[in-house]
């Protein structure tokens, strides 16, 4: 599970920043939003909040850009273009196996180097005391070097930086590094990232086409958030009823000249009041989206993965979206987790949803961009777990509020704007 965050100098973050789903245990509300293990205590969901273009959708790059980095996959970094700086600087802290571990990386995009790296262990004693065991330091650029497999030290120093090290060498021959290496990737491969303004139905396809109860869950899932619907199931061409002209006719499959990928799709069948259709023709947009993430959910559930959504709440009524952030934090949930941009100020709820630690806000100005969280708002600054929290963000209390000015377009359009953006009657 995802602890923290950090990002430096990447796309729209200039300073520092750090996204932390560190639960604090003073609070003792909603305790089931909560996962503890081994005296480490981590927040099961976030929601992010803030303008269009705040930079939300950065903080969703920097996770995919680290999970493709310890992928070995193409990690699309950049730099923040206000800076003189090409260097992005990158890091993570996770729980893996009831472990805490930290992971940080420098990457510098113009000359696709990799000039820094570490990797620690982070022990918590029984008086919540840490203490941080350095794995791996490389760091090219103050030429410092260590290594829990001291005899690896040497190979550091001349190896490659065209990419993390473990990629870069045979770590069989040494244990820790390997076993780095095992938790790293395992970390990376247990991240799914979606956008629901473009997500694929691939997904929930492939696992339709699996017989077993992981397809019950999520065909169980889909019907309760389209109460019209009875059915919905992956069914083979051969059921699929098409009419011609000539009911004793059906056109061969090479004449439709579709790709598999459509072809799949035709094959997703809902049923209403028993009548069969297909789910691409005749399903809304919001039910489709709410079918192609429905595999994520569950599966995310069942396997204990961590689950990143752009824009959860895109074309998805409100009490969906509350229903599907409630079963992560669910106490039936032992290790999932589920982290989201977000619009929907209806669930921007600390009486009956959140904890004030799992909202957060992306707000920026000329001079950056910020990420804070609501338990940065203190009862001195009036903000209370009892708050009327969505009045607040409404007025503006915690920024990260559009402030758009689209009337002064249509009085423009009028010819009744003065130069001071008052209009004119």
């Amino acid at each position: 599970m995802i602890i923290e965050i950090r990002a430096k100098n990447c796309f729209a973050f200039d300073d520092q920043i750090a996204f932390s789903m560190k639960a604090d245990m003073r609070n003792k509300k909603f305790a089931a939003n909560v996962h503890r293990e081994n005296n480490f205590n981590v927040l099961k969901t976030a929601g992010i909040y803030g303008p269009n273009n705040a930079g939300k959708t950065c903080l969703i790059r920097c996770i995919k850009a680290i999970k493709n980095v310890l992928l070995n996959r193409s990690n699309g970094l950049m730099s923040n273009i206000f800076t003189d700086s090409s260097i992005c600087e990158m890091g993570i802290t996770f729980l893996s196996g009831g472990r805490k571990f930290s992971y940080d990386f420098k990457y510098d995009s113009m000359k696709e180097e990799y000039v820094y790296e570490s990797f620690s262990e982070i022990l918590k004693d029984q008086y919540n005391n840490e203490k941080e065991i350095c794995w791996l330091k490389r760091d090219t650029l103050e030429s410092l070097y260590e290594c829990a497999d001291p005899e690896l030290v040497p190979m550091i120093q001349v190896v490659a930086k065209n990419n993390i090290l473990f990629h870069l060498i045979d770590t069989s021959r040494f244990d820790h590094i390997n076993e780095m290496k095992l938790i790293l990737m395992g970390l990376a491969g247990k991240i799914d990232i979606i956008n629901m303004n473009n997500i694929p139905m691939e997904h929930t396809i492939e696992l339709m086409k699996n017989k077993n109860n992981l397809l019950e869950k999520i065909v169980g899932f889909i019907k309760n958030a389209d109460l019209y619907m009875d059915n919905f199931e992956y069914v083979e061409m051969s059921d699929i009823e098409l009419k011609t002209s000539d009911a004793s006719e059906k056109p061969e499959e090479t004449v439709l000249n579709l790709s598999d990928k459509i072809m799949d799709q035709i094959r997703l069948v809902s049923t209403y009041k028993g009548v069969h259709v297909p789910s691409m023709l005749f399903d809304s947009t919001g039910t489709k989206k709410f079918a192609a993430m429905a595999s994520y959910v569950i599966e995310a559930l069942e396997q204990g993965r961590i689950l990143i959504i752009d824009e959860l709440d895109s074309s998805i009524h409100f009490k969906l979206t509350r229903a599907t952030v409630a079963l992560f934090n669910n106490e039936l949930n032992t290790d999932a987790q589920m982290i989201f941009t977000v619009h929907d100020i209806n669930l921007m709820d600390c009486k009956r949803l959140f904890r004030k630690e799992q909202i957060w806000f992306v707000d920026k100005d000329d001079n950056g961009v910020y990420v804070y969280s609501l338990a940065d708002f203190t009862a001195e600054d009036g903000v209370r777990d009892t708050s009327d929290i969505i009045e607040k963000y409404r007025k503006g209390a915690f920024a990260a509020l559009p402030e758009p000015e689209l009337i002064n377009t249509l009085l423009g359009i009028k010819g009744n704007v003065r130069e001071d953006g008052n209009d004119g009657g």
